[in-house]
C-alpha cells in the first residue's frame, strides 16, 4: 500500500476538518414547562403540544403497584 511521503501541516489538517463543524439544533422553549423542545413536536417532559395535553406523562408506577396488590 502507498504511504504518504510527508506530513500535512496543521493548517491544512484543520482546514479540512472545518467542513465537518457541528451546528446547534434550533430548539424553542415549551410555553408550559420552559424545557427546550424541537419545533412542531410534543414536549417530552410535560407532554403538551399547542397548549393541549397529547401524552400522559404521569408515572406508571401507581398502576403497577395496584396490579401487584390485587
Amino acid at each position: 500500500m502507498a504511504n504518504p511521503k510527508q506530513r500535512h501541516t496543521h493548517h491544512r489538517r484543520d482546514r479540512a476538518r472545518k467542513q465537518y463543524d457541528v451546528e446547534l439544533i434550533n430548539t424553542q422553549e415549551c410555553p408550559k414547562c420552559k424545557a427546550r423542545v424541537l419545533s412542531h413536536r410534543v414536549c417530552p417532559t410535560c407532554g403538551t403540544y399547542k397548549g393541549k395535553e397529547m401524552i400522559d406523562t404521569t408515572p406508571k408506577l401507581k398502576s403497577e403497584k395496584t396490579k401487584q396488590a390485587a
